[in-house]
């Protein structure tokens, strides 16, 4: 039988379609459907394990939203607030031993002598989802200071059981960011009991804070454990340079004295370096900036096996989330995964394997990304 002969327009179309059916297999569209809305700038979301979400929101509220995607009233038991600017009710994760135990941990803009900063709170949720029981600030950070920027606030419970807390340096207070004895622009690990671990880094070095973990740091609104276990979090730059980076112990990420950005309105920060010896180089950045807040790595296969162990960023600025596919610990490619329309505060992984967000606007909502 004679094979019969393909015109070189008929193999470009073919090639073109089995193109299309291959991207299909491995990657998939997204809609945002809206689970629940009617929240006041929400920052942060858990997810029950009997069903239900925690809703943080920043004017110091949280609330348990139902399964079916209505809001309860506001728990009873979160501790005053220093709600104005950036400052508020800020992030949520529940315990790893949530299910038994029902704890969870909290941070936030804390009021106090000299002014506020961030702390991190331990409480328990009653078994009526209506209060926090046993409420306790476990971290506090470093000193005081009258501002109303720059609070970071991401939890992360590691693999060994300490928890990781980004710190933003308060603004004008970024030069804090380089020295060891305050807590501004700093990463910190603790114990669940707020005590310091006896492998920190700069545990037993004079002059230095016990709880620090790695420094340089400018604001950090993102913080996930990758699939390995270890901790990922990204951070603001001023105009562009934003950044992901994998803290290390004991390492100094550079700001102020290295960025890829500049001062808003334009001009170089301090000599203008984007690199330095001693000063670690990000993982990712931005120029121009994404302002990035929410972070997530994605464990499940629900939008194909090819996006599983990639990484989720939400873009406050641009109101999208953004996909940044991993090759070790360097980013191989970005690309915008899913349309938003508002400000991205939080991108977390749910019980169900997708991604869900929260957006932060007077009328938040909480939307799960559905293939």
């Amino acid at each position: 039988m004679k094979t019969p002969r393909i015109s070189p327009l008929s193999r470009l179309v073919a090639t073109a379609v089995l193109a299309c059916a291959t991207a299909g297999a491995f990657a998939q569209s997204v809609r945002p459907q809206t689970v629940a809305s009617g929240l006041d700038h929400p920052w942060s979301v858990a997810f029950l394990p009997q069903g239900g979400y925690i809703v943080t929101e920043r004017p110091g509220r949280m609330r348990v939203v139902s399964a079916d995607g209505k809001p309860g009233a506001p728990l009873a038991g979160v501790p005053e607030v220093a709600a104005r600017g950036q400052g508020g009710l800020l992030d949520v994760v529940l315990d790893s031993d949530f299910a038994r135990s029902r704890v969870l941990y909290f941070c936030f803009s804390q009021p106090g002598e000299g002014g506020n900063s961030t702390a991190l709170a331990r409480a328990t949720l009653a078994a009526d989802n209506a209060r926090l029981q046993e409420v306790r600030v476990i971290f506090s950070q470093k000193p005081k200071f009258a501002s109303n920027q720059h609070f970071g606030c991401r939890i992360a419970e590691a693999r060994d059981g300490t928890l990781f807390l980004t710190l933003g340096e308060r603004f004008s207070r970024k030069e804090d960011a380089q020295t060891l004895d305050n807590h501004h622009g700093k990463i910190v690990r603790v114990n669940k009991d707020g005590s310091v671990p006896k492998d920190n880094p700069f545990v037993n070095r004079a002059g230095a804070l016990p709880e620090i973990w790695s420094y340089g740091h400018r604001n950090a609104q993102g913080g996930a454990l990758a699939p390995d276990g270890t901790f990922w979090m990204h951070e603001h730059g001023p105009q562009g340079g934003d950044e992901v980076n994998v803290p290390q112990a004991g390492k100094n990420y550079g700001w102020p004295v290295i960025t890829y950005g500049e001062n808003y309105g334009g001009g170089r920060i301090g000599e203008g370096l984007t690199a330095k010896a001693g000063m670690e180089q990000p993982v990712h950045y931005w120029v121009p900036s994404i302002a990035p807040s929410g972070m997530a790595f994605l464990t499940s296969d629900r939008y194909g096996a090819a996006l599983k162990g990639n990484l989720f960023v939400g873009s406050l600025k641009f109101g999208y989330v953004a996909r940044l596919e991993l090759d070790g610990r360097k980013v191989a490619r970005e690309t915008k995964f899913a349309e938003i329309g508002g400000r991205v505060r939080d991108v977390r992984q749910g019980l169900d394997g997708l991604l869900y967000v929260l957006t932060d606007e007077a009328d938040g909502k909480l939307l799960r990304l559905v293939p």
